[in-house]
């Protein structure tokens, strides 16, 4: 204990954000400051910790328990909760701030199959009332076109954001997607998830559209011409995330709040960064899930949904397909009388 150099939990809490910021994105420590602040305010409240020289496994034992029981979380977010209060306190004892392995002490909350397995979607009809205000309103702009690439082609952000120009093939319309880690796009695959996506003819014209009037003609560091563009330059996966969460904001796209608020004044609605905190704001992860579903709902064969999406048939059935069994039977039964 005399080899620590004590330090206030409020103290610890700034450093740390602002160690953290150069490699973590604006809305991770954001994230990492409101669970956080929690933490900090019951060490001071609750223990009456003014030094987290002072910290212990047992202490954080004892948060975990209260807030399970007075935060009103379900066990998804309390585990979220007690991993980054475990990052912390894993940084905390690299500057001597707390006892060594304190982090090791620390019990992350056990999820059950069907916790561990997140259910949100982008419901077919919510998609398509967005992609049609965006048409109207936005027509060709790069959140338009953000949103219209993720819902048609499946993809994940990162491989959104890794297209350049001379991926899209106009004449043949489809989109390459190539593993380029070289240069800073990398698939989450790698050179598995290498594929040609072809498009629809509505898709085909809005890229078009995008590119010939509205892109700003820019390349990015390594001198590649993103599709994807700011005035900056290839545009980054936390502009794509913000992207979504603005727009499947039900009052972002004409439809009345569903959970009793004022546009006017809700936070979520009129703050850029608050987007997310909208119950029905959804995250590209969600998109991704949706239009799965929308198309396995259509009966396209799950092969072509899976090589489109670069999903295994595993990882879809277990982390995707949002369909009920009910639904899956009618479907079976549908194409078996058509036999």
């Amino acid at each position: 204990m005399s080899d620590l150099e004590p330090i206030a939990p409020t103290d610890a809490l700034e450093l740390y954000l602002t160690d953290r910021s150069s490699d973590l994105s604006d809305w991770t420590i954001r994230s990492h400051r409101s669970r956080l602040s929690t933490f900090i305010e019951w060490c001071r409240d609750s223990e009456g910790l003014e030094n987290l020289n002072d910290l212990t496994g047992r202490t954080i034992h004892r948060y975990k328990i209260w807030r399970r029981d007075e935060g009103d979380i379900n066990t998804v977010t309390l585990k979220t909760q007690i991993d980054t209060v475990r990052v912390f306190v894993k940084w905390l004892e690299t500057i001597e701030g707390c006892p060594p392995d304190t982090a090791a002490k620390i019990k992350s909350p056990s999820l059950s199959p069907e916790e561990n397995i997140r259910d949100t979607e982008l419901h077919t009809d919510a998609a398509e009332e967005m992609l049609d205000h965006l048409t109207k309103y936005e027509y060709a702009s790069l959140r338009h076109v953000t949103l219209s690439l993720l819902w048609h082609t499946l993809m994940r952000r990162g491989a959104a954001r890794a297209i350049d120009l001379q991926d899209y093939d106009r004449d043949e319309q489809y989109i390459h997607i190539v593993h380029r880690p070289e240069t800073e796009t990398p698939l989450k695959n790698g050179q598995g998830g290498e594929r040609m996506v072809a498009l629809p003819n509505t898709m085909c014209d809005l890229l078009s559209d995008w590119i010939d009037d509205q892109r700003p003609d820019v390349t990015d560091d390594y001198g590649r011409s993103p599709l994807l563009a700011t005035t900056q330059g290839r545009v980054h996966v936390t502009t794509i995330q913000q992207y979504v969460y603005m727009a499947t904001r039900p009052c972002a796209y004409g439809v009345a709040c569903p959970h009793d608020q004022d546009p006017d004044t809700c936070a979520a609605a009129v703050e850029r960064y608050d987007a997310s905190k909208c119950p029905s704001s959804v995250s590209p992860h969600a998109i991704r899930r949706g239009s799965i579903t929308h198309w396995l709902r259509k009966d396209v064969p799950q092969p072509a949904i899976s090589d489109r999406a670069d999903v295994s048939a595993t990882v879809l059935d277990a982390h995707y397909d949002e369909r009920s069994e009910q639904e899956k039977m009618e479907q079976r039964r549908a194409f078996l009388d058509d036999i």
